[in-house]
């Protein structure tokens, strides 16, 4: 993904649902490349491989997109545009695990992966602490309101 991406200081991303939108603050000076990514692939300004299609797009992929898993007490994740929790970008990035991040509290924005370094377009949000996904997503957001 190149160079840390110039951020600014604050940065919010409201994501809207059905039942309501979700507003985040963005930990751009912790994540600086995943929140890029997140925010880049929301506004349609990144390319990604539509899985559906094979083809390289530029649109924004969480547009009309799901929240495809949802487990009470532990979390919802989205950010697949298949709606299955296989799909994604086409590319994965390396993680940004910050030691001043945790995920000793609820509304913890993270990304959803496969294993160290496979971060794409899928992210969660939990519903209560977490403490054991510690060290193993990248924090990148606060749920403030939602």
């Amino acid at each position: 993904m190149g160079g840390k991406p110039k951020l600014p200081e604050k940065l919010q991303a409201i994501i809207k649902t059905n039942k309501g939108d979700i507003v985040c603050d963005l930990y751009t000076k912790q994540a600086p490349k995943t929140v890029d990514n997140f925010i880049k692939l929301a506004l349609g300004e990144k390319e990604w491989t539509d899985p559906r299609t094979g083809k390289r797009v530029e649109k924004p992929l969480y547009s009309g997109t799901i929240f495809h898993r949802v487990i009470p007490d532990f979390m919802i994740q989205g950010g697949d545009p298949l709606g299955l929790g296989i799909g994604g970008p086409g590319y994965t990035f390396e993680d940004e695990i910050s030691q001043d991040l945790n995920f000793e509290k609820s509304g913890i924005l993270a990304m959803a992966n496969s294993g160290p370094n496979t971060n794409g377009s899928q992210f969660f949000i939990t519903v209560a602490p977490t403490p054991w996904l510690q060290g193993r997503h990248t924090i990148f957001g606060q749920v403030i309101q939602g």
